[in-house]
């Protein structure tokens, strides 16, 4: 019986004898995973070191071809799956002085191994390492840059002696693990390092950039995501909620109501292009026109919609498909009629299992099936 169950019964249980019972147990549970925590504790020693770009490469590359260059990867690790871009805002960001995580590698103790004993096996960091190996042996160029576009399309060589030198020295911190760190130890560590943080959500990261900092985003982005009627007609898990989803769901509707040309198929990229273009725009007049296409098309879905955006009346959540469909539908109708009334009952189609196989079909989020749920809805509310 786990702490919880113990303190449940001990809620539940009135007769003394019974309950001093339930406290000795208690306290024996305690006690017992304190004496396990002491037991596991790692008597592990580390120290941290500083070195260069420079020393971090020729470690890494020297006798690489062999395997046995002094900064290895061990085979838990994985593949390099940094794309260009990532590769390249690490490397602007130290080019720029930004402060980089520290790395974790290990001095492999092992008397009995003379090819490993000595080595430094990487713990976290080998994607890193391998961008500074790929970059300073001129085998990728720099791309998407977020500060210095004017680097875009640089590889290392293309830099000047002076910035070749200055940016090999420059120093990365790394925590080195020392003494009797056996290979389960070192595993360990890489997992609990890779599992014990979340992924930020694409809208969290957009959150902290600088596009976040425009008068569409704080004005219209936010605000719209705040509209109690939006969140009663989209309402969201306690998951999503924290994940921002209620701004990624503004986001969507305005960028495929304004920009379903520019749709190319992936979701992530188009959002992030429109939030960055349309932060550029400060004029008065375009964020009124964003706030009323939104409001309009809340106050509509509200009028005819009992449900909102909900499969079903009793719904706890929204599905991006059918959001999509009905919401950027509908102020698309809108555009073309302000006065609309829908031209036959709602209830016709918006129930019906032709609807639900559009925006609950595979590939959600493919060019064609995009336009289509969009069209649908837009072409059922002008003309039945």
């Amino acid at each position: 019986m786990n702490i919880t169950e113990l303190k449940n019964k001990l809620e539940e249980t009135t007769a003394e004898p019974e309950r001093i019972k339930i406290l000795s147990d208690i306290k024996a549970l305690s006690d017992k995973a304190e004496a396990r925590i002491r037991n596991s504790s790692k008597d592990l020693s580390y120290a941290i070191r500083e070195w260069s770009i420079e020393m971090i490469v020729q470690k890494y590359s020297e006798n690489i071809e062999s395997d046995e260059n002094e900064l290895f990867i061990p085979d838990y690790q994985r593949d390099y799956k940094w794309p260009q871009k990532t590769l390249s805002r690490f490397i602007e960001s130290i080019l720029i002085d930004f402060p980089i995580p520290y790395m974790y590698i290990a001095d492999v103790n092992d008397p009995n191994d003379a090819e490993l004993d000595g080595r430094i096996e990487i713990i976290d960091g080998s994607q890193r390492i391998r961008a500074l190996y790929y970059f300073i042996n001129n085998n990728i160029c720099l791309s998407e840059l977020k500060e210095i576009k004017e680097l875009e399309g640089f590889y290392f060589k293309d830099l000047s002696a002076a910035r070749r030198r200055r940016f090999t020295r420059e120093t990365i911190r790394l925590v080195e693990l020392k003494g009797a760190v056996d290979e389960s130890t070192r595993r360990d560590l890489f997992e609990r390092i890779n599992s014990g943080s979340k992924n930020l959500e694409a809208m969290e990261v957009r959150h902290g950039g600088q596009d976040a900092d425009t008068k569409f985003y704080k004005e219209v982005v936010i605000v719209c995501s705040e509209s109690q009627l939006f969140k009663d007609l989209a309402p969201l898990s306690v998951k999503k909620k924290a994940n921002m989803d209620h701004r990624e769901l503004v986001l969507r509707f305005f960028a495929y109501l304004n920009n379903l040309v520019g749709y190319k198929g992936s979701v992530k990229p188009f959002l992030d292009e429109y939030l960055h273009t349309e932060g550029k725009v400060n004029d008065t007049g375009t964020i009124s026109q964003h706030l009323k296409d939104f409001n309009q098309t809340m106050e509509f879905i509200h009028t005819h919609i009992p449900m909102g955006f909900r499969k079903t009346q009793t719904s706890k959540t929204t599905a991006r498909a059918r959001y999509e469909a009905l919401a950027v539908g509908t102020s698309l109708a809108l555009k073309e009629n302000p006065t609309l009334v829908p031209a036959t009952p709602l209830s016709s189609w918006i129930t019906s299992d032709e609807f639900q196989e559009i925006v609950g079909s595979d590939s959600a989020n493919n060019i064609s099936q995009l336009k289509k749920r969009i069209e649908y809805v837009k072409n059922k509310l002008l003309v039945g």
